[in-house]
């Protein structure tokens, strides 16, 4: 079996503000650590799965967060941004059989997480064909491209409940609740005893009711908090600029979505 985890902070056990998630900031050290023994607690329950291979993708804002050191010797990981529209998912391929993510969180505009958003603070809301989609939402469909179920989850308890909407059979341990700008969370061993165990569980499990279902055509629109970042986005071709803060685009093939997302957004 071969894993791919994909792993944010936002949705780490006791995070609450925006300078606990944002390097050069002295809370940072703190919760970067959390990530990585989330991270960590996943790779060790894939293991115990029966994964023989575990690719890592550390993808929250400077893709440069997890610390190596803790990391298991039979990990692989991918750090920074290649520019490829997979993003947050780059490095997955039909080879993997379960795609992981860890630290996740709620999209714009939910009150499940003080930290919600969805890609940039320039996102007001992004909608997939219809809904209102998450980061969770996109890499779920990414990983379905190729053929790839998505098996487990840990972050707020809005994300859980809204992963299991798109994925049915996935996993999920939700680490925290938010209320406002405050919020109610798992201890970090606590988190890290679940998700080990939740990991480990999801992977021995029937994955198939884990695959999204792809469409057979994508409309994209993208909601910005404000014209400036509608106009310059409205360049990208293919584009229609529909309102003042809104960009609309289409596309039969979900790539084509995500090299549109890597552009505009």
């Amino acid at each position: 079996m071969k894993v791919f985890i994909s792993a944010d902070i936002e949705g780490t056990a006791g995070i609450t503000a925006w300078d606990e998630a944002k390097k050069g900031h002295p809370e940072y050290e703190e919760f970067r650590e959390y990530m990585t023994d989330e991270l960590v607690a996943a790779c060790e329950g894939a293991k115990a799965a029966g994964a023989k291979e575990i690719v890592v993708k550390d993808a929250h804002s400077t893709a440069r967060n997890l610390i190596l050191s803790k990391l298991p010797a039979y990990v692989s990981i991918v750090r920074g941004w290649s520019g490829h529209p997979d993003l947050m998912m780059f490095g997955i391929d039909k080879s993997f059989s379960a795609a992981l993510y860890t630290g996740y969180h709620n999209k714009a505009g939910t009150d499940t997480n003080p930290l919600a958003h969805t890609l940039t603070g320039t996102v007001s809301r992004l909608l997939i064909n219809g809904e209102v989609a998450s980061e969770f939402t996109l890499n779920a469909l990414c990983a379905a491209r190729y053929g790839v179920p998505s098996a487990f989850l840990s972050g707020d308890a809005g994300m859980c409940a809204e992963a299991k909407a798109i994925a049915p059979g996935i996993g999920t341990v939700a680490t925290s609740e938010g209320f406002g700008p405050a919020t109610r969370s798992l201890t970090p061993k606590a988190a890290v005893a679940s998700i080990r165990e939740g990991v480990e569980k999801a992977l021995s499990g029937d994955l198939k009711n884990c695959l999204p279902k792809l469409a057979d055509r994508f409309e994209l629109v993208v909601e910005y908090t404000t014209p400036i970042e509608a106009y310059r986005g409205s360049w990208y071709p293919g584009v229609e600029h529909i309102a003042a803060r809104t960009l609309r685009f289409e596309a039969k093939d979900f790539f084509e979505i995500q090299r549109a997302i890597r552009f505009i957004v």
